[in-house]
Parts: C-alpha cells; sequence; structure tokens
C-alpha cells in the first residue's frame, strides 16, 4: 500500500541527471505520485525509474507554461498526488515564480522540493572546492544576456566578473562568443581557464577544459550548444591544492573547536 501524501503539486529539483543525486523526499514523492510532468529535454528519463507503474507520465517540451499550469490544476482539483520535475534545482532559471503565482491564484496547495544544482554537480566531478581561501569565497551563479533573457542593469557578465570569485554561467553555451568577450572587458586573460561541464552525471556526460580564448572553439569541435554550464575562476583553477583553509588549522580556534590547551586549561 502506497504512503497517501496530501493532494498537492510537488515541484521537484531533480537535479543534474543522476537519478541516484535526487533527494531522497523527492524520490518519495515521485513513489507515490498519481501524476508525472517532467521536464523530458532537460531532466534525465532514468529518474522516472521511482514512478509507480500506474502513474500517468506527462512530457513539458511540448506544452506552454499555460497548458502545464492547466494539466498540474485539473490533476490537483481531482484529488491527484502531481509531481512536477524540473532539472537541477527548480529555484534557478525554472520559469518557477509563474507556475508558483497561477497554482496560488487557482488555489492549488503545493511544496517545493530542492536539487542538486548543476554547479554542484560539476564541482563534484572536478574535485574542486568552489569556495578556495584566498582565490574565491563567492560563487556567482548567472548567465549572458540573450534574445530570451534581460539583464537588470549592473548585472552583466563584464560586471559581474570583475569580482574576485567563481562563476558558474549557465545557459550561455550558444553564445560563446559572448562570454569570451565579456570575459576579457572584466579583465581574464585569453589564456585563463574554463570549464565546459556538459550533461553533468548524465549517461554521456563530458568535461571539457577550455580557455577564455578556445572556448567557442572547443564547444563547436564537441558539438555542445546547449546542456552546459561554463565555470572561470581561480577556484578550478590547477594550482589550488596550493591553498590551506584556516578552518582546520591546529592555531586556528572557532566556536565548535577550541585547540587543546584551552580546553585543558577550563578542565582544571
Amino acid at each position: 500500500m502506497k504512503n497517501v501524501e496530501p493532494a498537492r503539486v510537488y515541484i521537484i529539483g531533480a537535479g543534474p541527471g543522476d537519478p541516484e543525486l535526487m533527494t531522497v523526499r523527492g524520490m518519495r514523492i515521485l513513489q507515490t505520485a498519481d501524476v508525472v510532468i517532467y521536464a523530458d529535454s532537460l531532466v534525465d528519463s532514468r529518474i522516472l525509474g521511482y514512478c509507480r507503474p500506474s502513474a500517468r507520465i506527462l512530457t513539458s517540451s511540448n506544452h506552454h507554461l499555460d497548458e502545464i499550469v492547466a494539466m498540474m490544476v485539473l490533476a490537483a482539483q481531482q484529488n491527484r498526488v502531481v509531481a512536477r520535475v524540473h532539472s537541477g534545482d527548480p529555484a534557478l532559471y525554472g520559469a518557477l515564480a509563474e507556475q508558483m503565482r497561477a497554482l496560488t491564484d487557482h488555489h492549488i496547495p503545493f511544496e517545493i522540493i530542492p536539487g542538486v544544482s548543476s554547479v554542484f554537480g560539476a564541482a563534484s566531478r572536478l574535485q574542486r572546492e568552489l569556495t578556495l581561501p584566498g582565490r574565491s569565497q563567492t560563487i556567482i551563479l548567472t548567465r549572458v544576456e540573450g534574445r530570451a533573457s534581460t539583464l537588470p542593469h549592473g548585472a552583466s557578465l563584464s560586471q559581474l566578473a570583475r569580482h574576485p570569485a567563481t562563476l558558474a554561467i549557465f545557459l550561455s553555451a550558444a553564445l560563446a562568443n559572448r562570454v569570451t568577450k565579456e570575459l576579457l572587458a572584466a579583465g581574464y586573460q585569453e589564456s585563463d581557464s574554463l570549464v565546459i561541464a556538459y550533461k553533468v552525471s548524465w549517461p554521456d556526460e563530458k568535461i571539457i577544459w577550455s580557455t577564455v580564448k578556445t572556448l567557442a572553439e572547443d564547444l563547436r569541435h564537441h558539438g555542445i550548444y546547449r546542456h552546459a554550464l561554463i565555470i572561470a575562476g581561480e577556484a578550478i583553477g590547477e594550482g589550488e591544492k596550493e591553498v590551506r583553509s584556516c578552518l582546520y588549522d591546529p592555531q586556528f580556534s572557532h566556536l565548535f573547536r577550541t585547540p587543546h590547551r584551552d580546553r585543558h586549561e577550563g578542565e582544571r
């Protein structure tokens, strides 16, 4: 007998691709859902292995947003548990605000289940720390401006890239020449390293080391125009192993760890 969930819509982050990188909460919702609407062009279909055989599976790539919302509303009104599955985390570039607003307008309760973003999946594949002491203590998640995306004033890639931060550049593989131009305008050198993370944790994943100058060429060579994340910044460089964090330095004390001599003095 299935665990019955309240009739509502669950907006689930599927993670970067590998079904095992979905949260346990997301998996359990899929195991009980009556209707599953998933972004088939962005979400690895292996995720559907968690669904019940009787679940109704719907794809979203061939529907516009109003149609997707209508499907969710109708199923919820029929007392069905609905799982709306997004790639990565729903809070990032997923038209989440519009869906939440529409569900609220229809008085449909919903819950958001977070997911692992591809930027963190890529970091694990690269075996890199994105917040490296002395190199970067900031991560900027952004994209370049295109026909479908207007950026706020002061938020262009060339402006953001001036900060000593790790850059995770989404939805920009098809605009590689613009990425290169804006990084150079921000002070990057042509020889600075970049990483192209394509379909992280999917069976056909590719991790490609590139440079600011050769980014567009490398993307063309590998036939990559979408599903790719571009990562830049000093933290991804090969010299990161030379840096040591103060957090576990024996001379460094903080709220959760006191040097041995202080503990002994306190026990006397």
